[in-house]
């Protein structure tokens, strides 16, 4: 195991340290053997029934107010004509009984991509629960390798990295489906195919940064152009890359200015400086905060590595699987849109047992749950349980009004929380 750190945490044994290669070779090491072995379609399509909500722009704008303040608030210098917006939200249920939402644009390739992505990342995540060769790589890792994954990532057990990064592949899809028009691709499977052989997925993991694309897939905005290449691929036009680069300095530069002024100028260790900058250095920013100075992000599932003789790196080879699946689920996937979307009907009564209970489709990661958690204990709203897999929260409203202020206070960090949960997926009667 290489015990260079390259960053401000560097240590032995079992204190969490902070490498980000070390920490790349952890995952490719679990990965080069071979993922998703148990990989097999399911008997029967799925049939999903979703809801469909058309966005409220502002006035001459083609924003809404939420994707406007996020703009404004983090995405400086990216300007709103860079932008392109989601014209309709959808919510449905998963095949696995799990409520979800997501975006879509009227005049592109419609809600079938983000619906089929999503089961393209269930069947993902069920063959690597199944690979008993992964999980005991996995149980066998040693103090080290988890001391590494410990101090550099925000998912620190393996498998909950993989099913993060299984998951950030679909929303990179689904989110650069708002793009379609732009593209030569005119079916959901092409579409995804082309992103592959594009170079797509690789771009999103070097060109962009961890909360940027989480937090405009929620909003359902994606701040990319476009081109086309004469070979049938597609490329960001030099407009975007030079955007991307600069919100992903400038955001690397604010986590550098929190944590010098508070090393240097205040005294404390590392730490104590993320203790008392909590905020400031939530989840993800702290991991740009520990770079060394001039050093830039990389996706850990991006960097190459030589391994049994030859260059690997994780990415390529998730990405590869997921269009894969993602081109069959969306050929058999049956879809129906069903009634309105009904998830501000808080309704006017007393708060019971079971109205603790909502659901947060867009949670995705352990950083989700740190900001939802996080919104409403600033209220004074107590947390019993929140669970990032089946997105599930139970809090402790003192009435109506306390959860519809809550709901609000969750929805202006960008998430969208739903009382109800609808009845689950069922199989089509259309065999395959």
């Amino acid at each position: 195991m290489n015990e260079r750190g390259e960053g401000n945490i560097t240590t032995r044994g079992d204190i969490p340290r902070y490498d980000r290669r070390a920490a790349s070779r952890v995952l490719a090491e679990l990965a080069h053997p071979g993922l998703f072995p148990n990989l097999a379609p399911a008997p029967r399509a799925p049939r999903i029934e979703y809801t469909s909500t058309a966005l409220r722009t502002e006035p001459n704008s083609h924003l809404t107010l939420s994707q406007r303040l996020y703009l404004e608030r983090f995405m400086r210098p990216c300007l709103p004509y860079q932008v392109t917006s989601a014209t309709h939200r959808i919510s449905w249920v998963d095949s696995d009984g799990i409520p979800n939402g997501g975006h879509y644009r009227a005049d592109g390739l419609g809600p079938l991509v983000p619906i089929a992505t999503r089961e393209a990342v269930l069947a993902l995540w069920h063959a690597l629960s199944a690979d008993a060769a992964f999980g005991a790589r996995v149980d066998a890792l040693g103090p080290q390798a988890h001391a590494v994954l410990t101090g550099t990532t925000t998912d620190h057990d393996p498998r909950e990295i993989f099913r993060v990064g299984i998951e950030a592949t679909g929303r990179a899809l689904a989110q650069h489906a708002l793009l379609a028009r732009q593209t030569p691709y005119r079916s959901s499977a092409e579409f995804a195919s082309g992103m592959h052989e594009s170079g797509i997925f690789a771009a999103v993991a070097t060109r962009w940064y961890w909360e940027l694309q989480a937090s405009t897939y929620r909003r359902g905005m994606i701040p990319v152009t476009l081109t086309a290449q004469p070979d049938g691929t597609v490329r960001y036009n030099a407009d975007t890359v030079a955007t991307l680069r600069a919100m992903k300095d400038a955001t690397i530069a604010e986590a550098h200015s929190v944590m010098r002024r508070a090393t240097r100028v205040e005294g404390l260790g590392v730490e104590e400086a993320i203790a008392k900058y909590h905020d400031e250095l939530d989840l993800i920013s702290r991991q740009y905060a520990l770079l060394p100075a001039g050093t830039r992000p990389a996706c850990l599932a991006a960097m190459p590595h030589q391994l049994d003789g030859e260059h690997y790196s994780v990415l390529p080879a998730v990405a590869a699987r997921f269009v894969e699946v993602f081109g069959d689920l969306a050929a058999r996937c049956e879809i129906v849109e069903v009634g309105a979307d009904v998830d501000d009907d808080i309704g006017d009564f007393p708060v019971g047992a079971e109205d603790r209970v909502f659901y947060v489709p867009d949670m995705n990661c352990k950083h989700c749950v740190h900001t939802i958690t996080g919104v409403l204990t600033s209220m004074d709203i107590t947390v019993d349980d929140i669970d990032l897999v089946s997105k599930r929260v139970v809090a402790e409203f003192r009435s109506p009004r306390n959860r519809l202020r809550a709901f609000e206070a969750i929805r202006d960090g960008g998430y969208n929380p739903v009382i109800r949960r609808p009845p689950a997926a069922r199989p089509s009667e259309t065999a395959v």
